[in-house]
């Protein structure tokens, strides 16, 4: 291809050349055919790309291929059921509630009901009228120790940071939130002047940076956090242990991005790069955590203090369940993060690989909780992939008193799943800090959006647990929910998670699915201790 390149140059200037003799406007032409041939000659020499090196000019088509590729499979390829990470039918779905249009659908499911890890709600001869039932329930989040406890929906938006979010995204977000009186989750960005502006109700997510109530050392500035926490739209305190999209990872903001105004926010100096490490400097251990909780709650005024986590080691969860336990000092709520990801732009490996799936997640701290009598002090939220009325119920059913969103949030704002947001080219204008792409998003009509999708998915959700007989959400427990694990075997939430008895990890024995957990964990660490654990000598075993 290098040679005919050569080849093909020298004969075509050679024709423009007699040509331009011949008829002298002809010399007009190399204006287009000149910057093609530079390119390609450059591509020839250029070290970088193997492709374009051995294919001047054509090379590039590649690259035009691979920016085309997710286009053209999402729109002209993929079915409405096998998109990822979201397929097309939750993405309509979403997009018909947030615009208020005819949601249902014609001729029967498109899903395999006999594939493997279909699940359904059984529905009861003794349903309930939905018009008897109340589309707006509400839970209570805040144990004896919170003097101001609030009364929160449901569903609500999930942890996402301004910066990581265009301006527009979190004024609409929030302005959703203030219409449809549900909560807005600042992410571990800070508490910007974006989220207080609309009036919606706040939870404001404390990471391992502590941005806004931060020294300039990075180190927790209890005077800022009171500061902002006695405001009255900040209803949570959320403590980001972990999160699903990158769990275990820190980050780093680099200066050249840090705006005077991300400074302002966060509290960080202007042309440093700002690192959010993997672990909290506030405390080491768990007892230093519920140590940590209880200040919070005083600086506070008494508001509801939580923390989120993805769930990695088992024995890392019970350990802090044990210094509940030792402490008397509890949590408000607990969010559940699953390591299926989020918005967050994250490496792959930590995405694909790195942290426990929600459901198996949410099962296993529901039972913990239960196990060491906590969970009546304690309101569960689940945070993972949530889009749909029956994902709400899932969840529910799991042992979740709330469900936080994310990216079904987004796409309520417009999101069109581009995958483009890590590169700041979001072309809806969502996760972006372009501000020509910014306009794109319409603050006033996408608020209300947010506001219609929140409502019409609580509304399916009660309305599915209706179907079942019942009339509120914590009526939902694990055997109403059925998996297909096979074309031969259907298994019930309950079978698949089965429930351990109140109580019945305060003394031995322990159930034996959490034995060994029980064993290698310390309220005085979060490190699991193994120095205890024998292998059995399986040569004295009887057969029997």
């Amino acid at each position: 291809m290098r040679k005919l390149f050569v080849v093909s140059f020298f004969i075509i200037f050679s024709m423009l050349a007699l040509w331009t003799v011949i008829w002298p406007p002809a010399a007009w032409s190399f204006l287009f055919i000149g910057p093609i041939y530079l390119i390609g000659f450059y591509d020839m020499v250029q070290p970088k790309h193997s492709i374009v090196r051995n294919y001047p000019v054509f090379g590039h088509l590649r690259y035009l291929m691979e920016e085309l590729r997710p286009k053209i499979y999402q729109y002209f390829i993929e079915s409405d059921t096998n998109g990822t990470p979201f397929n097309r039918q939750n993405r309509s779905v979403i997009y018909q509630r947030a615009k208020k249009v005819d949601d249902t659908r014609p001729f029967g499911t498109e899903l395999d009901v006999y594939d493997n890890g279909y699940e359904w709600l059984n529905h009861s001869i003794a349903a309930i009228d939905h018009h008897k039932l109340n589309m707006d329930p509400r839970v209570k989040v805040g144990g004896a120790s919170c003097t101001q406890p609030y009364m929160a929906s449901v569903f609500n938006i999930s942890a996402m940071s301004f910066g990581s979010l265009s301006m527009n995204a979190i004024l609409a977000l929030n302005g959703g939130a203030k219409l449809d009186n549900f909560a807005h989750n600042t992410g571990e960005g800070g508490l910007s002047d974006y989220h207080l502006q609309p009036g919606g109700d706040i939870i404001w997510q404390i990471g391992t940076g502590y941005f806004s109530c931060r020294h300039k050392d990075g180190t927790m500035n209890y005077d800022a956090f009171a500061e902002r926490a006695v405001l009255p739209q900040v209803k949570m305190i959320e403590i980001k242990l972990s999160q699903g999209a990158k769990p275990g990872h820190g980050g780093i903001l680099p200066a050249a991005k840090v705006t005077p105004e991300i400074a302002r926010i966060r509290l960080v100096e202007m042309g440093e790069d700002v690192v959010s490490p993997p672990y909290h400097t506030a405390f080491t251990n768990p007892l230093e955590l519920m140590v940590f909780i209880q200040k919070l709650r005083d600086l506070s005024g008494g508001k509801p203090i939580g923390f989120k986590l993805c769930v990695g080691h088992k024995s890392e969860f019970l350990a802090i369940c044990k210094a509940m336990v030792k402490t008397g000092i509890t949590p408000d709520f607990i969010t559940v993060d699953g390591g299926e990801g989020g918005t967050g732009a994250a490496p792959l490996e930590f995405s694909n690989s790195v942290g426990m799936p929600l459901r198996e997640a949410l099962a296993f701290v529901y039972d913990a909780l239960t196990g060491f009598d906590l969970k009546k002090h304690i309101k569960l939220i689940a945070s993972g992939k949530v889009a749909t009325g029956f994902d709400l119920v899932k969840n529910f059913a799991l042992g979740a008193d709330m469900c936080n969103s994310a990216r079904g949030m987004m796409f309520a704002l417009g999101c069109i799943q581009a995958l483009e947001c890590n590169t700041n080219t979001c072309p809806t204008g969502v996760a972006t800090q372009d501000k020509s792409l910014m306009k794109g998003l319409v603050v006033d009509d996408k608020k209300v959006r947010v506001a219609n999708f929140h409502r019409q998915t609580v509304s399916s959700a009660i309305q599915m647990i209706g179907a079942a007989g019942l009339s509120k959400p914590c009526d939902l427990h694990r055997m109403y929910i059925y998996r297909r694990v096979n074309h031969s075997q259907i298994l019930t939430y309950g079978e698949l998670f089965p429930y351990i008895p109140k109580g019945s990890l305060l003394n031995t024995p322990y159930p034996a699915s959490f034995e060994f957990d029980m064993a290698i964990s310390s309220e005085n660490t979060f490190v699991p201790d193994y120095s205890g654990i024998t292998n059995v000598d399986y040569s004295n075993v009887s057969s029997y």
